[in-house]
């Protein structure tokens, strides 16, 4: 089995994200899960480019590759999105995290998420929190619960109503 490397990204893996996040769009459709993310392709709504733009910028890509191919992306950032309280204390927040679904039961999630947690460490920092896709059948928030976060509080987005859960990890 090959193994899952960890490398820290930056804007020139922009086009690496995005893909990586189409990606799951298309998988999601083809679950039937349309409520998360939509069924447009992330690199096809400029909003959403501009979003993986400004977290980019503002936080710290990581990319996880197998034998040399993207198959996972997260980006660590001081601060969650505006769409959601700050805490009072330092914290490492994870945004734009995605697996690649042809990689399903490599370990590409769990190394991502282990990776997040030890970067946070590094920094002296012992908060690492997540928000995620709360509707359907509440797969995502128990994934993140099976990686050691707890939820904290629901929230609801936009004019949808967009269910959301932020998820926080002591480390």
């Amino acid at each position: 089995m090959a193994i899952t490397r960890i490398r820290k990204g930056s804007s020139d893996d922009v086009p690496v994200v995005l893909g990586l996040l189409d990606g799951a769009v298309e998988w999601l459709v083809s679950q039937g899960r349309t409520r998360q993310w939509g069924t447009e392709p992330w690199s096809a709504r400029p909003r959403a480019v501009e979003a993986v733009h400004r977290y980019v910028a503002a936080g710290t890509p990581w990319i996880a590759e197998i034998d040399g191919v993207p198959a996972g992306t997260l980006t660590l950032s001081p601060a969650p999105g505006d769409y959601i309280a700050a805490v009072d204390e330092p914290e490492r927040y994870i945004h734009l995290f995605a697996a690649d679904h042809r990689f399903t039961g490599r370990g590409v999630g769990a190394a991502l998420l282990a990776h997040a947690a030890e970067e946070a460490r590094r920094a002296g920092v012992s908060l690492l929190r997540v928000d995620c896709y709360a509707g359907d059948d509440g797969k995502l928030v128990a994934y993140y619960e099976r990686h050691g976060f707890t939820r904290t509080e629901a929230f609801a987005f936009g004019d949808d109503q967009w269910p959301g859960q932020v998820l926080a990890r002591r480390v």
